[in-house]
């Protein structure tokens, strides 16, 4: 594992911001609240979480254009989905009620695992975003009267015949399987596994997935120390 930050606050204006730090990825998180649900949500008492991704213009070597005109790239829709599905599966919709938050994830650095910097980073944000809500209805548990559980992911991949976890850009590029994990305390939220170079075993598979969960335990200890859990 990388050197894992998660610095809270990072931002002043958004009810939740976090800068997540996997070595030299880092993404700013922000989650904002709103009373307005997607339109197909209304009136139903349920809240929503959602997620946008961007890559900002000096996170790689050579220069990122920007989204223009609301045109989001095939990579940033795919994965700001991912990111939503996550962190929507750390919250009780029908308890939170008719509020949205939005997550938003920016890639300032890019060196390998950015999705999982992104979603680890966006639970600490969202879990801030929650407290005030629960501070602005008066409920005294906090976030915790809406979190169904702690979401952190990791990379993991298999580099010249060896399990490695939490990919930079170097093994990333190398990686013969590469393979994203989402767990909530101990389950699965999603998984997202390919051999780059070939196939790969199911003992392989199954090594992937225990090296993951024993990362995302770091991970989630360093979420924890952010949050003064």
């Amino acid at each position: 594992m990388r050197a894992i930050t998660f610095q809270r606050h990072f931002v002043m204006h958004p009810a939740g911001s976090c800068l997540a730090a996997f070595g030299d990825t880092k993404v700013i998180c922000t989650a904002s609240i709103s009373e307005r649900v997607p339109p197909w949500l209304a009136g139903k008492g349920k809240g929503w979480i959602s997620a946008e991704y961007a890559m900002l213009p000096g996170s790689t070597n050579s220069r990122k254009g920007r989204d223009r005109g609301g045109r989001t790239d095939g990579r940033s829709v795919e994965i700001q989905r991912l990111i939503g599905r996550s962190l929507r599966a750390a919250v009780d919709l029908d308890s939170l009620g008719e509020v949205a938050i939005t997550v938003d994830c920016d890639v300032l650095q890019a060196d390998g695992g950015t999705r999982t910097t992104a979603i680890s980073g966006g639970y600490v944000a969202l879990v801030d975003a929650l407290e005030e809500v629960a501070r602005l209805r008066g409920e005294t548990r906090g976030a915790a009267a809406y979190l169904t559980g702690q979401v952190a992911a990791v990379s993991v991949g298999i580099v010249a015949g060896e399990v490695v976890c939490d990919l930079d850009y170097f093994h990333d590029s190398r990686a013969d399987v590469d393979m994203n994990v989402v767990m909530r305390d101990g389950d699965f939220v999603e998984v997202q596994g390919t051999g780059e170079q070939g196939v790969f075993t199911r003992a392989q598979m199954d090594a992937l997935l225990d090296s993951a969960a024993a990362g995302i335990d770091e991970i989630r200890l360093a979420q924890n120390a952010a949050l003064a859990l």
